[in-house]
Formats: structure tokens, sequence, C-alpha cells
């Protein structure tokens, strides 16, 4: 079973278990690990099996793919945010995002009427800081470090959506392929919940794998940007969360961006 997800340390960390032989598995895998607007767009095409996945993408492959009840990304008090060198005008700005079908990036056309241009997620702080760009849609772990590059905060879309929703901000998802059997599902399903759950319970252990994809963070830094995106809500989706999906999908329709898909999560007790 080909398991894509995406080169980040919190993604590397609730897949530690799985991808390292500590929890049994039914099933063979095949690791595959692509930034997350690459594994948005081949999830178009249902490429792989089981693929992490922005909550917007998921708009347009619900047909393909189901959503897991476990290993999702929930921002509870944190988010993306937008940044520039100085306070601007975002109504006036080009914003570089991490791509279009990125949760980040439906955020902000749900938040704000501005022009955006397309780049890879870890470029985008740089591009900032030389000036390349007025203003940048920051997501992953440059959430933490973007003021050490004397870059200010002109929008925090955590902020935004909770003044709106008073809801967690659900930003990736893990999904699985329709067309697999409904038992292989389960089966995967199970093993993802069972990593978290060996991470969380093993979280220097896990650590240490992850660092792999620190991308220049300390330890003290990593662990803090690991477990604000794999905690309580990875483990299990909660109904609140699901409820938060569903109500993005219809501010986004209500605006003509994207039809609102059917909210399909597969749990382990379906």
């Amino acid at each position: 079973m080909r398991v894509a997800h995406t080169p980040d340390a919190d993604d590397a960390f609730m897949f530690y278990a799985m991808l390292n032989g500590k929890i049994p598995l039914s099933f063979e895998v095949e690791n595959i690990v692509e930034d997350i607007e690459s594994l948005n767009r081949k999830a178009l095409s249902g490429e792989y099996e089981v693929t992490a996945l922005s909550v917007h993408a998921y708009a347009y492959v619900a047909d393909r793919y189901r959503l897991l009840s476990a290993g999702a990304s929930i921002g509870n008090g944190y988010g993306p945010v937008v940044v520039s060198r100085e306070n601007v005008s975002l109504r006036n700005t080009t914003v570089a995002v991490p791509g279009k079908l990125t949760t980040a990036n439906l955020l902000l056309k749900l938040a704000v009427d501005t022009k955006t241009v397309e780049m890879r997620f870890d470029r985008i702080l740089d591009a900032v800081k030389k000036g390349d760009v007025q203003a940048g849609l920051l997501i992953h772990e440059a959430q933490l470090s973007y003021e050490e590059h004397g870059l200010k905060k002109v929008l925090d879309l955590y902020e935004w959506w909770y003044s709106k929703t008073k809801l967690p901000l659900p930003l990736g998802v893990n999904a699985v392929r329709r067309d697999l059997s409904p038992g292989l599902q389960k089966e995967f399903l199970r093993a993802m919940k069972e990593s978290v759950r060996y991470a969380l319970e093993h979280p220097e252990e896990a650590l240490n794998y992850a660092e792999r994809y620190a991308r220049g963070m300390g330890r003290e830094r990593l662990k803090k940007f690991v477990l604000m995106y794999v905690n309580d809500y990875t483990l299990e989706m909660p109904e609140k969360v699901v409820k938060a999906m569903d109500l993005l999908f219809e501010m986004a329709e209500r605006k003509g961006i994207v039809k609102k898909p059917p909210m399909d999560v597969l749990r382990d007790v379906d």
C-alpha cells in the first residue's frame, strides 16, 4: 500500500511507529514523502492508496477518498499566519501562498480579498524577507520563527476563524482511497490510530525520528511544533472537528469557491 505524507516533522512523528516496526501491520507499506500541494494535486487522480491531504483539497477528491478519523492536524489556538516586512493592507498586496488547494489558502480567500501567487511552502518566508513578495502565508514551523527574521504578523487566520466559529481549525487530514476493500480501509485506520498513540506515549523516541524533517529547528522548538499538531484530535477526530470542516465548506460554498462535499469520515466503530 502506498502511503504518502509530507516532509514535515509532525507527519513523521505520527507515522513513526507504522514505518519502523513498532506496531503490528497486516499489510506492507511503501512510504512516499512529498510536499502537501503535490499530494493535493496527485489526489485529484487518486494516485496513492493513502495520502495526507489539505482539508480544502478534500472537496475536490471526495469521490475518490474517505477521511480517516485518525491522523488529522487541527489548529487549537494557532494556525496559518500572513506576514510582511511592514504593516500592509492585504487588499492592495500580493500574498505568496503555499498552494491553491491548501486549507490556508482557502481561509485567506474567506477572510480577505487579495491577490495571491503560488510558491512552495518552504520558500515563502525567505521570499518575504528578501522583498520578492510583499506578504506571505506561512504554514508549518515558520509560524513559530517569522519574528526572528524581522517579519510582522498581518493576519492570524486562526484568530479570524475562531472569532467567526468558536471551533478548532481543521487544516490537514489523512484519507484512504474508496476503491480499497472495506476491511483494508479499517485495517489502515487501526494502524494509523495505533501509530499516533505510540508516538504520543513515546514522544522522545518519535521525535528522534522526526528530527530528519526539523529544517533547522532545535529540539525544544521541534517538540513544541510537533505537539501543536499531533494531539488528542489527531488520535481520534471529535464531532466538533467534523462540524468545523462542514462549516468551513459551507462558508466556501456561499462565497462561490467550492461546492461542499459530504463529510464521510471512516471511524473504527463504523
